[in-house]
């Protein structure tokens, strides 16, 4: 094997983004189903295909770069969980000038001062209204294993009980696996609501969920690559029916009637009969009937028999 920089951390590239929203011209929107965006037209066209949708042309809002989207008609999609620790996780602020907020729930990072928004709201500052606040951000990095190339996907949400889940859920997968292999997941957009001060507000979250494999094999070690790629290969395969014998050619290659009839026998112990090789045994057995000399028979030879010396009588 080659040799590697070991002052530069490997990654894979990064091919496009798994988001639950889209922009109508200015205005944000969220989407029941995954929006997948990309810099390749390739990609976004091959996830419509899989999963619905018309692939579009499409600049994010304050971006003069133009790339591709696609509001697909799924709202799940398949994926693979990468070696490592594949979730980010911090409490952001942005705006046009960029992030202005990095928080990891105690120390604001950029002014290395306490958590801001604890310290103006307490607990349940993530109940304020959305940009006086930070937004709990979660960003998991997958493979999508039925789209072309190496690369990693970017499912993003700024949901604050996506947060939770998502890091319990991935947690536990690393602690079974140490961060080693692939493990097959599911992510799920799911419909939810909540009652707070006497309202009722609904809102989607996105649930990763283990796909095809149980907590005993994601939690017993790595995974084989083989296993995450296909997981339902654990399930019992079906046996592969033997090879049909050629009754017909057993029984034309047969010397005698009771030939035949062992060839029969076979064929119905195996529940293979049917009419037309009823039928086919029984002509061939027929023939041979037909065929066969007569051995018990006295039939005079050509030219008579020869003349015998009688014994006198006495």
């Amino acid at each position: 094997m080659g040799s590697r920089l070991l002052n530069i951390q490997r990654r894979a590239a990064e091919h496009g983004r798994l988001r639950t929203g889209y922009t109508q011209g200015n205005k944000p929107m969220r989407s029941a189903t995954w929006v997948v965006t990309s810099h390749s037209e390739e990609h976004v066209r091959t996830a419509a295909k899989l999963w619905g949708g018309e692939p579009e042309s499409w600049k994010p809002l304050n971006s003069t770069i133009e790339q591709w989207r696609v509001i697909t008609k799924a709202a799940s999609i398949e994926a693979l969980i990468t070696p490592g620790d594949p979730l980010n996780q911090y409490n952001e602020m942005w705006s046009k000038g960029g992030c202005q907020r990095r928080c990891d729930g105690e120390t604001e990072l950029l002014s290395r001062q306490p958590c801001l928004c604890l310290a103006r709201f307490g607990e349940e500052w993530h109940q304020q209204k959305k940009g006086t606040v930070c937004s709990a951000t979660s960003r998991l990095n997958v493979m999508l294993p039925d789209l072309s190339g190496m690369g990693l996907w970017r499912a993003e949400t700024h949901s604050f009980y996506a947060a939770s889940e998502w890091g319990g859920m991935v947690d536990m997968v690393l602690a079974g696996t140490n961060g080693d292999g692939f493990v097959p997941v599911t992510l799920r957009i799911e419909p939810r609501q909540v009652v707070r001060n006497g309202e009722t507000k609904k809102f989607p979250v996105v649930v990763v969920e283990l796909r095809g494999v149980t907590p005993r094999q994601a939690l017993s070690g790595p995974l084989s690559t083989a296993l995450a790629l296909d997981p339902s290969g654990t399930q019992p395969v079906a046996a592969i029916e033997a090879p049909r014998p050629d009754y017909l050619a057993e029984a034309e290659g047969a010397l005698t009637p009771d030939d035949v009839g062992d060839v029969y026998r076979r064929a119905f112990a195996a529940g293979h009969l049917n009419d037309e090789l009823i039928a086919d045994l029984k002509e061939i057995s027929d023939r041979l009937k037909a065929e066969a000399e007569p051995v018990d028979a006295e039939l005079e030879p050509e030219g008579g028999w020869p003349a015998v010396a009688q014994v006198p009588t006495p």
